[in-house]
């Protein structure tokens, strides 16, 4: 049987749910009604358009753009600010109600997911009908709207998903490509960046239809693997399929955009402990201890280096994470101006499994393995009921501003 692959966007969803929040609270206004965004604090350059209202749309303001600049397109903007909480609970009431009509799903972000939907397909008299039969649902019993993109490809139904909103079903079969998608500009293409689209350009490939057409070794001598990429997304190829349950996860890891760019070693140390503190604390959360630590570093020209190393025994503790970090940077750093800083570990094992100790795991002048993961079990602690701040290291007091960006 032909697969039938469903791709279901919520429509703005971080202003759609926090308008539904705020008219359960007692607000009059429906801030999707009026030009309204959420954001962040427009006086930090970290502060962005994170969604929109349509009518905010109509002064030209788009997602990812500076805050302060969409206030200069609209003065009387109405700004909300996130509720990342209230969005995970939205986000799990939608994905419990889809998992109810067919159990093959995978959430690809806090606001959509795939849906392999042939299993199920027969009980409908077509997979339009369903489509517009589950979006009405979640309308009438949640309060907010989707756009739902049918295909036999997920890419296409990916694709099929962001043509015209708010609130509607598209097709884009594998038959429909040159008909719906070749017409379009390359930006309209999934995963096709600014960057792409601007390489695209000098090569005078202005629709999907002409990138599909160009011969595939011109775009790899210029894209390289992800022009191969975007021209087998232009032709409709793609071989991935629905994963309903989430793959063991290769890595945990932690970064930050800083708010200025960093010139001083010691800041960069404050940074790599608090980075430090939060990786360990994600990895004995989960349990897990990682075998390989890697250091990121986005210079302020936005070039971006890393460095890893492999731990002689796999651990979880921050004062491992973060001496091990700490020489990679020092490795690393040609002391240019720092934008970003980011540390990821691999090669994780489950700390129920047995490792080789090093020699070296208990030291004459510091604590020994045991009575650092006692310690850093009982900061945990602290910090999960009294919150993060409650204990905080001394070092860390005079850290600079940061953005932070949880990779897990």
């Amino acid at each position: 049987m032909k697969p039938v692959i469903f791709h279901i966007d919520v429509n703005s969803a971080y202003l759609s749910w926090t308008a539904l929040e705020r008219l359960a609270n007692g607000d009059p206004t429906d801030l999707r009604l009026i030009p309204s965004i959420i954001g962040g604090d427009k006086k930090q350059r970290h502060g962005v358009v994170l969604a929109k209202s349509l009518p905010a749309k109509a002064f030209g303001i788009v997602t990812g753009e500076p805050v302060v600049n969409a206030f200069k397109k609209c003065p009387d903007l109405v700004m909300a600010l996130p509720d990342h909480a209230m969005y995970s609970r939205k986000s799990k009431a939608l994905m419990e109600y889809l998992a109810g009509i067919c159990p093959d799903i995978e959430q690809a972000s806090i606001d959509e997911c795939y849906m392999d939907f042939t299993s199920v397909a027969h009980l409908y008299s077509s997979p339009m009908e369903a489509a517009i039969s589950i979006k009405d649902e979640i309308y009438r019993r949640f309060g907010f709207t989707v756009n739902i993109g049918i295909s036999d490809k997920k890419v296409l139904a990916k694709m099929a998903s962001d043509f015209k909103k708010p609130n509607l079903v598209h097709t884009l079969y594998t038959g429909e490509i040159r008909e719906k998608l070749w017409p379009l500009p390359v930006s309209s293409l999934f995963m096709c960046g600014l960057s792409s689209v601007e390489v695209l350009r000098k090569l005078e490939i202005l629709t999907i239809g002409q990138l599909a057409q160009t011969d595939p070794a011109i775009l790899a001598a210029h894209l390289k693997s992800h022009g191969i990429l975007l021209w087998n997304y232009a032709n409709g190829i793609d071989d991935s399929v629905v994963i309903s349950k989430p793959a063991q996860r290769k890595g945990v890891g932690n970064s930050v955009t800083l708010s200025r760019d960093v010139t001083e070693r010691g800041e960069a140390a404050r940074v790599l402990l608090s980075l430090s503190e939060s990786v360990g604390k994600n990895l004995r959360a989960a349990k897990e201890s990682a075998g390989l630590v890697c250091v990121e570093i986005k210079y302020a020209t936005f070039q971006s280096v890393s460095h890893q190393t492999t731990l002689e025994t796999p651990s979880a503790s921050t004062d491992t994470i973060y001496r091990t970090a700490l020489s990679l940077f020092d490795a690393l750093w040609d002391h240019r101006p720092i934008r970003l800083l980011g540390i990821r570990t691999s090669r994780l094992v489950s700390e129920e499994e047995p490792v080789q100790l090093s020699l070296f795991d208990t030291t004459p002048d510091g604590p020994s393995n045991e009575k650092q993961k006692k310690l850093d079990a009982a900061l945990d602690s602290i910090r999960s009921r009294y919150g993060a701040s409650a204990v905080v290291r001394g070092s860390l007091l005079r850290s600079p501003g940061e953005t932070e960006n949880t990779d897990p």
